[in-house]
């Protein structure tokens, strides 16, 4: 029998290195396909990897493992598909997550389609998570897995896969902590063995989010209003514990509630919970972004961290943007279910209800969650699984 093939997604980094080396010595038939997603490069900072350095380190990878090597480009539909959404989504004063998107929409869709046209059975990546698959009544369930690395796990991007996008998935460096990929990097004398991970757009490079959003979101002058925390309306929302609508709206301000402390160069530009770029000074405590009003071009600020415009128990996710991965364990109007949840990467997982109603879902948390932002997406877990994901209303 032929050895099963996969196709490996080679950015150039280290983890993506080893997934291929692993592979390949269990015996898989390896191919490397490095994903070229941008062609500007005037709005990424240079000396922090533009696309070229990743494709060739890419390149060189696949030379010392012997597994044939080719770059597609993709940025028609990068562009297309994340970037053309991105712009949308901060004009309208949301603020995406270009990672999530890269992962549902690039790497597990158009490119695990020219992938299966290679003759691929699967597509391997370099994340941190784990996959594991189960059969009941003859019919296969694929569960999506935190990486046994609590520092790198990286099962939140994934939290918008399908079923269908799981069955081909692997995930080699699952099992493994940080340390030991590049150890082994290091045995196979990889380039990318010592080369520091990626911070920027999926894909992209790191990237001077401002310039960027530049492109297309002209500059416009607004003001900046500080709101005391003493505000009335906290208050009131204390007050109303078991109302789930209660305890999911975002706070709504006026200028008139509050002092003009500064100017900012677009709402747009801003996002909840953001403490840099204000160029504000004068106050005991830092301030933070509370709310931003596109419309307006107001953008609400709060002094100090534990400012209670920064914190609410809940949030709404709207029927079309509810996403089920376990799909067998998809709540009903009425049904409720106790899980994990977090609002962004990294964030340790915190319990939280979920509460399905023919309007959409209420997640409720145990306790204030800081800065929840519209756009960003909610991932739900049952211990290390992750069950399913929605996008913050």
């Amino acid at each position: 029998m032929k050895n099963k093939r996969v196709v490996v997604g080679l950015s150039g980094g280290v983890d993506s290195s080893v997934a291929a080396y692993l592979l390949k010595e269990q015996g898989y038939d390896v191919i490397g396909l490095f994903m070229k997603n941008w062609h500007d490069d005037s709005v990424t900072i240079s000396d922090e990897c533009p696309w070229l350095e990743d494709s060739n380190d890419a390149m060189l990878v696949a030379q010392k493992l012997n597994i044939p090597f080719q770059t597609i480009d993709l940025s028609k539909e990068y562009k297309e598909r994340i970037v053309d959404y991105m712009f949308n989504e901060y004009e309208n004063g949301r603020t995406p997550n270009p990672d999530v998107l890269c992962n549902r929409e690039i790497k597990f869709d158009t490119f695990m389609k020219i992938a299966l046209s290679l003759g691929a059975d699967y597509v391997a990546t370099g994340h941190y998570c784990r996959k594991n698959t189960f059969v009941k009544n003859g019919t296969e369930t694929h569960q999506l897995l935190a990486g046994k690395d609590k520092n790198k796990d990286q099962s939140y991007f994934l939290c918008q896969l399908s079923q269908e996008q799981l069955a081909k998935a692997l995930f080699p460096i699952g099992e493994l902590q940080k340390s030991e990929v590049r150890k082994i990097a290091s045995e196979q004398n990889l380039i990318t063995a010592e080369k520091k991970d990626s911070q920027g757009l999926c894909f992209i490079g790191k990237v001077r989010l401002p310039d960027f959003l530049q492109q297309q979101l002209k500059p416009k002058s607004g003001d900046i209003v500080v709101i005391s925390e003493n505000d009335e309306k906290y208050a009131f929302a204390e007050t109303h514990k078991s109302d789930y609508q209660q305890l999911s709206e975002k706070f709504v301000y006026h200028k008139s509630e509050g002092k003009v402390v500064g100017q900012h160069n677009g709402a747009h530009f801003f996002t909840k919970g953001q403490r840099k770029g204000l160029g504000v000074g004068g106050f005991k405590e830092p301030l933070f972004v509370i709310e931003t009003d596109v419309e307006d071009n107001v953008i609400y600020v709060g002094e100090g961290k534990q400012h209670p415009g920064l914190y609410r128990k809940g949030l709404f996710v709207k029927p079309h943007e509810i996403h089920w991965l376990r799909e067998d364990l998809k709540l009903n109007s009425g049904d409720s279910f106790e899980v994990k949840a977090r609002i962004r990467y990294r964030q340790p997982l915190e319990k939280a209800t979920l509460h399905q109603t023919e309007n959409g879902m209420y997640v409720i948390f145990e306790n204030p969650q800081s800065a929840i932002t519209e756009g960003q997406f909610v991932a739900w877990y049952q211990d290390d699984e992750l069950l399913g994901s929605g996008v913050i209303s």
